[in-house]
C-alpha cells in the first residue's frame, strides 16, 4: 500500500511541476518582446526538455540507476542529474539571449514561489513513521523541506505586497533552500546503502530507490534551478541592471 502512495505521490509532483514552470515561463514570455524569434519556440524548448527529463528520469530510477555508488570508483549517475540537471536548466535561463528575456521579465517573488511546492518532502516524514525512511534523513530533509516551501511562500507574499523587506525575504527563502539541499543530500547518502553509509544499517535510506529516486534525480535539480535564477537576477539588481516588479 505504501509503495502505491510512493508511486502516486511521484508521478503527480512530475506532472505538476513542470507545469507550474510552464506557466512561470509563459508569463515571462508574454511580457518579453520576443519580436526576434517564434513566441511558440520559446515554450517549446523548456517543455521539450523537461518532458525529455521526467521520461529519462524515471526510466533511470526504475533501473536502479540513482543508487549510490556501492565504491568511489563508480560515477555518481545521480549526482550527476541533480548538479547537472540544475546548471543546464539555469544555463537555458540565464545564459541564452532568449531565456534571459523571458526570465528578466518574470517577477522575483513568482521564481521564489516555485518552491512552495516544496513541502511535498513532508512525505519524507510520513516515510519514517511507516519505519521504511530512517530518521537521520527524513527529518533535517523532511523538516527543512516544509521550511523551505513556507520561506518560498512568505518571499512570495512580501513581493506581492511590495513589503520593504521582500529583498530579504528572497535572500532569506534561497539561503533555506539551498541549505536543505546540502543538508538531505549529505544525510541521504550517508543513510543509504553505499561507499559512505554510516547510519540506519538496519533499515537503509530509500530515497535513491525507484520512485522516490525522483526527488535526487528530477524534483531537487529543478528545484535548486529556481534558485540559482533566483540569484542571478539578485545579482543583476544589486549590479543596477533594470529587474521588473
Amino acid at each position: 500500500m505504501l509503495d502505491l502512495l510512493f508511486l502516486g505521490y511521484v508521478y503527480f509532483f512530475a506532472v505538476l511541476l513542470p507545469v507550474l514552470a510552464m506557466i512561470i515561463i509563459t508569463i515571462g514570455a508574454a511580457r518579453a518582446d520576443l519580436s526576434w524569434i517564434d513566441p511558440r519556440r520559446a515554450l517549446i524548448v523548456p517543455a521539450v526538455v523537461l518532458s525529455l527529463w521526467v521520461a529519462i528520469a524515471m526510466m533511470l530510477s526504475a533501473n536502479g540507476t540513482f543508487r549510490v555508488p556501492a565504491t568511489l570508483g563508480e560515477p555518481p549517475i545521480v549526482l550527476m542529474f541533480f548538479f547537472g540537471g540544475a546548471f543546464m536548466l539555469w544555463a537555458m535561463a540565464r545564459q541564452t539571449a532568449m531565456g534571459q528575456a523571458i526570465t528578466d521579465q518574470i517577477d522575483p517573488g513568482l521564481i521564489a514561489a516555485f518552491q512552495i511546492p516544496r513541502a511535498m518532502g513532508g512525505l519524507f516524514l510520513l516515510g519514517w513513521a511507516a519505519g521504511v525512511i530512517p530518521w537521520q534523513f527524513a527529518l533535517p530533509a523532511g523538516l527543512g523541506d516544509i521550511w523551505a516551501g513556507i520561506a518560498g511562500y512568505q518571499a512570495w507574499s512580501a513581493c506581492r505586497r511590495k513589503a520593504p523587506d521582500a529583498r530579504a525575504k528572497i535572500i532569506r527563502a534561497n539561503v533555506i533552500g539551498i541549505a536543505d539541499f546540502a543538508v538531505a543530500m549529505a544525510t541521504g547518502i550517508l543513510s543509504s546503502q553505499g561507499f559512505a553509509q554510516i547510519w540506519a544499517f538496519d533499515s537503509p535510506n530509500i530515497i535513491n530507490l525507484h520512485p522516490l529516486a525522483m526527488f535526487p534525480g528530477f524534483f531537487v535539480p529543478l528545484f535548486l534551478a529556481f534558485h540559482l535564477i533566483s540569484i542571478s537576477k539578485l545579482r543583476q539588481e544589486s549590479r543596477g541592471l533594470p529587474v521588473p516588479e
